[in-house]
């Protein structure tokens, strides 16, 4: 099987929370991902997003510090300062265009996403915002909503799928090794029919 294939970007597509910070991340990679974002379905090609990127290592710590990290971790408060994102893209919806973002958000982050894993990096999508604090450190006017940051870098966790058992657990967790592991429903679960 290819390695970069759609469906082994997707299963590799894992949220990955642990970066070699060391990594320089190069500011027109981050370019060509919000490539993959702007040229991504937009409901009714409104394309109301709008983009901030950072791969200054000081504005970096200043985002870095506006974000919560794995809810599911609850002993685990985030990377240590050698584990951090490299990169960052926020994406902001333009109150302009239009006050209903739908799903287009989701879309591009996910297509920036499978863009990142095809170069070799990893990243996180993050909702967990403290919106009125990046607002300030960005300067984002008041006509641009935050909707996500995107944490990007080297991959310095492995991630692995697991069958999700019926009526097992469905949160995510780290074994003794650092393993992160996440439990997926199987498809008989999720297909409700077929005709």
């Amino acid at each position: 099987m290819k390695e970069n294939t759609v469906l082994e970007l997707v299963k590799r597509n894992r949220s990955c929370r642990r970066f070699d910070a060391s990594h320089t991340m190069d500011l027109d990679l981050l370019r060509e991902l919000v490539e993959h974002g702007r040229l991504s379905a937009s409901a009714a090609n409104l394309q109301p997003l709008k983009y901030i990127l950072s791969r200054d290592r000081a504005k970096n710590d200043e985002i870095f510090s506006c974000l919560g990290w794995a809810a599911y971790l609850k002993e685990w408060k985030g990377p240590v300062e050698a584990e951090r994102p490299t990169g960052y893209i926020v994406i902001l919806g333009d109150l302009s265009i239009t006050k209903n973002f739908r799903c287009d958000h989701g879309i591009a982050a996910q297509s920036i996403l499978l863009g990142a894993r095809e170069k070799g990096l990893a990243g996180c999508m993050i909702a967990a915002i403290n919106q009125k604090r990046l607002r300030e450190i960005l300067a984002i006017d008041e006509n641009q909503e935050i909707l996500l940051v995107i944490a990007l870098g080297k991959p310095l966790e492995t991630v692995v799928i697991e069958n999700l058992e019926p009526g097992g657990d469905i949160r995510y967790f780290r074994d003794g090794d650092g393993i992160h592991h996440v439990p997926k429903r199987s498809p008989d679960e999720i297909i409700v029919s077929t005709w």
